[in-house]
């Protein structure tokens, strides 16, 4: 039923993935929802909608992100990382969160499903020094866009990019983006069955 669904919305939103991703992406559906019951990792209880507001959610961002190295920062679960790192396994995504129960549940994760390009670390973002800098700083749900840019200036290389997942946009928290960062671009992403708005937006260091 999930893989059944899965296809569609893939072909709706012209998104390629094999197979064995296919099987993964359903995998980590069923994996968040068994450890749902115990660790409480996401809102969201149902499978049918975990595929849509997560998976899905996460996969429309795949086209947009130039590079080859990511960081995820406020991960949660791994998202949008492990969708994002099992359709993209020529790209490195570091997940990043500070909570204990949620690294472990990416680390099994990780095992069960032989995703060989993805590495949890348990932090906060403020806290966290990278031995290299990143093409690409994704967050999803993770911060207003000020406190995005205040918590994580230190992760970009000199041209990598913040992919903020946004919403609805408001106004006010457009207006409060820091001196020294712009909107290089704001994409407009559909998910399949998702009646809500969402946003892509692509800021960068203009300093």
């Amino acid at each position: 039923m999930l893989a059944t669904q899965l296809k569609t919305y893939l072909a709706e939103t012209n998104i390629s993935a094999t197979e064995t991703q296919q099987k993964q992406l359903i995998d980590f559906v069923a994996m968040l929802n068994k450890w749902n019951k115990a660790y409480n990792l996401t809102s969201v209880r149902d499978p049918e909608q975990m595929l849509i507001r997560h998976v899905m959610d996460s996969l429309v961002v795949s086209p947009y992100l130039k590079g080859q190295l990511f960081i995820d920062v406020g991960t949660g679960p791994g998202l949008p990382g492990i969708p994002l790192a099992i359709l993209n396994p020529d790209k490195e995504f570091v997940l990043l969160d500070s909570l204990g129960k949620r690294i472990r549940f990416q680390k099994q994760v990780q095992f069960e499903l032989k995703i060989n390009n993805i590495t949890s670390i348990e932090s906060r973002v403020e806290a966290y020094e990278p031995e290299q800098k990143f093409d690409g700083v994704i967050s999803r749900a993770f911060a207003s866009i000020e406190d995005m840019l205040g918590w994580c200036h230190h992760l970009p290389a000199e041209n990598g990019v913040f992919y903020a997942l946004k919403g609805q946009l408001g106004e006010n928290e457009l207006a409060t983006i820091p001196t020294g960062f712009e909107i290089a671009e704001t994409i407009v992403l559909n998910v399949p069955k998702l009646d809500e708005q969402r946003h892509l937006l692509k800021l960068v260091n203009i300093k």
